[in-house]
């Protein structure tokens, strides 16, 4: 039977394989889909509003409800995204025309101008304007960073009652630990209200030196105070940084520089996780925390599971790629990374024999060379003219063809 999600986004065209996949059928337990295996965020799915009631869940029961908005109908938390239209009008011959240019998310600060230079210091082809590539960029981050199934227990695959609590328990820590969303400010402005704290603490005593220690500095110096603290480069004076509270209003970031210390991603809607003096995306704080499964991608919450290759798996999850079978004591092969039973390798993905070909079983010896291969016998491995045996001999190649000796080369080539 299909789950209520597996209608979701059902049919939606992959965008890294095109015609090649018939549509997003979404997988029984995996995060992929059935006919083409990419993931759900290679594909392209209509779900800003899906999107949006998830980072309405993630800020629910935070300080950042002022981001989020409850539906009358139902009460779910949705998010508020500010999406920023700019129009410049645009002389034409005869009249003017508007040229609006609308921004799918925008950091949610009051001033406008701000806004704009924050969203012109990002790279050109990761701005979220609508219909470009920015906005697909921005919406594969959002499914990439901030999986579902990271937060919300009903979105996991059959949880036991402990697992629910316990991830339960775990989201709930993170929220209060470690999310928090940058905020855009000018360097200035931050500096001076960190002045006036301090001098509510000191008495007056204290405003006439720190203002007049800012003041000593030429222009030039002022600017330079500033720098970043991923890059280290110092920041344009008048430019916007980016902060996180978390971290304290000591660091500051350029909006490019504002990413995940994993995947070098831009912080999506600058949504970050900080701990031990890094920023995270959501994903990779949840990695840095918990074993994820790499067959359904979800965090494992049970105490046993399967390490296996590199990687972490549920006990029931460590399956052939291709067919679903559990692999626990099977032979299997890694193809892509990904495991497969002897029986599927054999029928998808084995190498062929040019000699006999048939198909060559993951255990037995290989001659390979230049992408073709052959077995390793007497009967197989031979010169294609004379049929001398080549194993532990020279040969000379010819396309998928093998020769003892020039001769024979020349004898089979005229």
């Amino acid at each position: 039977q299909m789950g209520l999600g597996h209608e979701q986004g059902f049919g939606a065209p992959c965008l890294k394989c095109k015609d090649k996949c018939e549509g997003f059928e979404l997988h029984f337990w995996r995060k992929i889909c059935r006919n083409c295996k990419c993931g759900q965020e290679e594909h392209d799915v209509l779900t800003s509003n899906e999107e949006d009631r998830k980072v309405g869940k993630l800020f629910e029961d935070t300080k950042y409800t002022t981001l989020i908005a409850k539906l009358k109908n139902d009460g779910i938390p949705m998010y508020k995204r500010n999406v920023m239209i700019l129009t410049n009008p645009v002389p034409a011959k005869k009249n003017i025309s508007i040229n609006t240019v609308t921004y799918e998310w925008a950091p949610p600060v009051q001033n406008q101008t701000l806004a704009r230079q924050y969203m012109q210091m990002l790279p050109k082809e990761k701005q979220p304007v609508a219909g470009s590539e920015g906005a697909q960029y921005r919406k594969k981050q959002l499914a990439k960073q901030l999986p579902a199934h990271d937060q919300d227990p009903s979105k996991c695959h059959e949880l036991s009652p402990n697992e629910v609590k316990q991830m339960e328990q775990f989201v709930k820590k993170y929220k209060n630990e470690a999310l928090g969303v940058g905020d855009v400010k000018l360097p200035g402005e931050v500096e001076t209200r960190a002045t006036e704290k301090n001098n509510v603490n000191n008495g007056d005593r204290g405003t006439s030196a720190a203002v007049g220690a800012m003041e000593d500095k030429s222009p030039d110096q002022k600017a330079s105070q500033y720098s970043c603290y991923r890059c280290k480069l110092n920041m344009k004076e008048g430019d916007p940084a980016v902060y996180a509270e978390r971290a304290g209003y000591d660091k500051l970031w350029h909006p490019a520089c504002f990413v995940c210390c994993t995947c070098s991603e831009l912080l999506v809607d600058m949504i970050y996780f900080w701990k031990n003096g890094n920023l995270y995306c959501g994903r990779h704080y949840c990695d840095s925390e918990k074993p994820r499964c790499a067959g359904c991608d979800e965090l494992i919450f049970s105490n046993e599971y399967t390490q296996a290759e590199g990687q972490n798996w549920h006990l029931k999850h460590f399956c052939c790629f291709d067919c679903d079978c559990v692999l626990a004591g099977e032979i299997y092969v890694m193809v892509n990374d990904k495991p497969v039973c002897k029986p599927c390798y054999v029928k998808n993905h084995a190498a062929i024999c040019q000699g006999c070909h048939n198909a060559i079983d993951p255990e037995v010896q290989r001659v390979t060379y230049n992408n073709f291969n052959w077995h390793a016998t007497k009967e197989c491995f031979l010169c294609s003219c004379c049929s001398k045996c080549l194993i532990g001999q020279k040969f000379m190649p010819v396309e998928g063809m093998v020769f003892c000796s020039v001769e024979c080369k020349k004898k089979m080539m005229s």
